[in-house]
């Protein structure tokens, strides 16, 4: 690369000159690096040997997990994302407290193969740390209960050769993690990779037991786990109740017969509607004795219900038979029939948490060949999901730049253009790093009272 390059763009009458001025864009990891430097996560990492390739390792595990969880915090899984970081490794190397060097391609590469998926609980266990270090206490519901929303989602990785990648529900090949996020924020708390032919509820007690545990250690309120119909089991029923969990499960009808309910509903529904002519809304509670064949013990659950009945489409079109359309859930909640399905439906919210982390983090094509590997990054992502997600609730407000409505939540997108790629101009003076935030940056404001404010104040 020629070191003084230059050229006019005809057009604008705009020079492009080569410089040596130290201008980083991704200024926003110095605010990653205090993050995770308020706990010894660093440290447990370095004391722990994964290998025995070596005795001493030159970068420890430390330096090559803080380098991953930069990269993500980026957008960039990918090994050779790690490359930009070469023309100033002393930036990223200060930034995101790596105590020896930011390691090559190959060495990131090989030692996340190493590691693999033996880190998972020192993971689990650094993210809830994290979360309380920055005071962090996840929204509840108007009725006083925190939502832990558990869902699994696809991950598209057709035409590779990785390990575990096969058939998905979706009708494509990839992984099918399981994933749980805590709060009214969307707080990831527990994820999962799995194999994409692995059925939705194979492994999920143990899931449940351990995100269950993780959720008490970060929030002493109750707990509101909702789970979609692939996880319609007695057993999970029964983990709920053992853990002292409120629920809302959606039901998977099975051989019930849709007229049977819809015959139940007309004898003795209540709560009966007609918002246009030709469609009849019933929404009641019925109450089943079911079994745990796991747990060996026996419930008697609510089932709440929505039935539609149309017999005249949208169009004004007559329908012949009429259409019957039933959705029904598990819960042990006292609220009304409305409250449970509007309660149900705000579960659908983690979708978009499904696609922050998918598309916007770039994590549904996983780096990898080795699943193991794979594991380690996705449950890597947790840690840096919490961290953009710290940066985006703490920058709601303020100085923000004007927006068209009330932000309660910004995207993972967002936090990443605006906030962690933010050029800024490097001096050294006194021993000391200055970052320049330039004046034409309409987010420096933000990203000053943030640091000020959420850095600084419990640093």
């Amino acid at each position: 690369m020629k070191k003084n390059r230059r050229m006019t763009l005809a057009n604008n009458n705009i020079v492009v000159e080569y410089t040596n001025e130290r201008i980083i864009p991704a200024g926003g990891l110095a605010v990653v690096g205090a993050i995770l430097g308020k706990s010894d996560f660093t440290k447990r990492l370095n004391r722990m040997d994964v290998t025995e390739n070596r005795s001493q390792h030159q970068i420890k595990n430390g330096d090559i997990i803080l380098t991953y969880i930069g990269m993500l915090c980026m957008g960039k899984p990918y090994f050779e994302a790690v490359h930009e970081m070469d023309d100033d490794k002393a930036f990223y190397q200060a930034a995101l407290g790596i105590t020896r060097s930011i390691p090559s391609e190959e060495t990131l590469r090989q030692r996340m193969d190493d590691i693999g998926d033996s880190l998972r609980g020192l993971i689990l266990d650094e993210n809830i740390r994290m979360l309380l270090a920055n005071k962090i206490q996840p929204g509840v519901l108007s009725n006083g209960f925190v939502p832990v929303d558990i869902d699994v989602t696809p991950m598209d990785n057709s035409k590779s050769g990785k390990e575990g990648v096969s058939r998905t529900y979706k009708g494509y090949d990839g992984y099918a993690p399981m994933m749980a996020y805590i709060g009214t924020e969307g707080y990831a708390i527990n994820f999962e990779l799995r194999e994409g032919k692995q059925h939705c509820q194979n492994g999920t007690v143990a899931f449940l037991q351990e995100t269950i545990k993780l959720c008490k250690k970060l929030t002493d309120k109750p707990l509101l786990i909702r789970l979609d119909s692939g996880n319609d089991s007695i057993d999970n029923v029964a983990v709920l109740i053992q853990e002292g969990c409120y629920f809302i499960i959606k039901r998977n009808l099975r051989r019930e017969s849709k007229e049977e309910w819809f015959n139940m509903a007309k004898q003795h529904c209540q709560n009966v509607t007609t918002p246009r002519e030709g469609k009849t809304i019933y929404i009641g509670s019925d109450w089943k004795t079911v079994t745990s064949k796991q747990f060996k013990q026996e419930f008697t659950l609510r089932a709440g219900y929505e039935i539609t009945e149309r017999t005249i489409n949208k169009y004004g079109q007559f329908m012949f038979p009429t259409d019957i359309e039933v959705e029904t859930w598990w819960t042990n909640l006292g609220e009304t029939d409305r409250e449970i399905i509007r309660l149900y439906h705000a579960h659908g919210e983690c979708e978009q948490y499904h696609s922050e982390i998918k598309t916007d983090m770039d994590i549904e094509r996983l780096p990898s060949g080795k699943f193991d590997t794979n594991a380690l990054v996705l449950e890597l992502s947790i840690i840096a999901y919490n961290i953009l997600r710290m940066i985006g609730q703490g920058t709601i407000g303020g100085r923000a730049p004007r927006q068209k409505r009330d932000v309660k939540r910004r995207r993972m997108r967002t936090v990443i253009s605006n906030l962690i790629m933010m050029a800024s101009h490097i001096t050294t003076h006194a021993r000391q790093l200055i970052m320049g935030l330039g004046k034409s940056n309409i987010w420096r404001h933000i990203f000053a009272d943030y640091c000020a404010n959420n850095i600084l104040a419990t640093a």
